[in-house]
């Protein structure tokens, strides 16, 4: 992701200049990606030596070529298995040379195994409860490693973490609500610091949501000031289905987030909700 600091070391006027030779890169890496490239080659069709093309690519998409052709693999594995193939197939889909290849990439990922995520989420652990918020009763869901999920229980308990589930419903689920009444407490009261968050999602998404977490509090953007600052304005659309797939509300702030016209459109738990967030950012300000 470029970050405002390294939008202005590179310059406007420098990404502009490099727009054609990276359109030509991804085109090349998107019709070659099966073949895993190497950089030289990469840096040939853009018309660049490697050492060079490697850093103006880095910079301007936000992922070095490797892992944006790491991300492509990803996606053609995740696509194969949701039809029904198997490991060894969906290695051999994604251009790998077997399945082991296919665990390192998923474990970069997703942060899940092949076989987790092929049979949603067997052998994962999850703790969830519901506890008392600001914005009404919340659904919690902690992994060992952090928060994975806060949601709201609209209209029911039951809904919410159906919800939930949904992403893994293979997972073991064991339900707590002391746990969770912790972390609401760690969350929402004055005496709150970080909090640990064990997020599974794909390197776009993950850019999107570190892009969030940028905005401040009481501050609002729009999808196309996302979509400017991970890759393009043109990508708006994308950049709001990541910001609906967060799973993490309040925390990731995606109720910052506007239509373009400043209208309060798309929070998955409700406008009512998202206009009561921001008022309560602003009054604590």
């Amino acid at each position: 992701m470029m970050t405002e600091t390294d939008t202005l070391s590179y310059g406007l006027h420098a990404a502009e200049r490099d727009f054609d030779r990276i359109s030509t890169a991804l085109s090349f890496l998107g019709d070659r990606w099966r073949d895993h490239p190497d950089l030289a080659e990469a840096a040939h069709a853009a018309g660049l030596s490697p050492h060079h093309f490697q850093r103006v690519f880095s910079r301007w998409v936000g992922l070095s070529p490797k892992k944006y052709v790491g991300a492509l693999a990803h996606s053609a594995a995740r696509d194969a298995m949701d039809e029904g193939a198997n490991i060894l197939d969906a290695s051999f889909e994604a251009g790998l040379s077997g399945p082991g290849r296919l665990h390192d990439l998923f474990i970069a990922h997703e942060a899940v195994t092949p076989g987790q995520a092929k049979t949603r989420g067997a052998g994962l652990s999850f703790t969830w409860g519901a506890a008392p918020t600001p914005f009404g009763p919340g659904v919690f869901l902690i992994a060992e490693r952090g928060l994975s999920a806060l949601a709201f229980a609209d209209p029911d308990l039951d809904t919410a973490f159906d919800d939930l589930h949904a992403r893994y419903p293979a997972a073991d689920y064991v339900r707590d609500d002391d746990i969770a009444l912790g972390w609401a407490e760690r969350i929402f009261t004055a005496a709150n610091g970080p909090v640990p968050l064990a997020l599974y999602g794909t390197p776009w998404q993950r850019q999107v949501w570190r892009a969030l977490l940028a905005i401040p509090a009481g501050q609002t953007v729009t999808y196309r000031d996302i979509a400017s600052e991970v890759c393009t304005p043109k990508a708006s659309r994308a950049v709001g289905a990541a910001v609906g797939a967060n799973p993490v509300s309040w925390l990731i702030p995606c109720h910052r987030v506007l239509a373009s016209d400043g209208r309060l459109t798309g929070y998955h738990w409700g406008v009512n909700r998202k206009r009561a967030m921001l008022a309560y950012e602003a009054a604590s300000a």
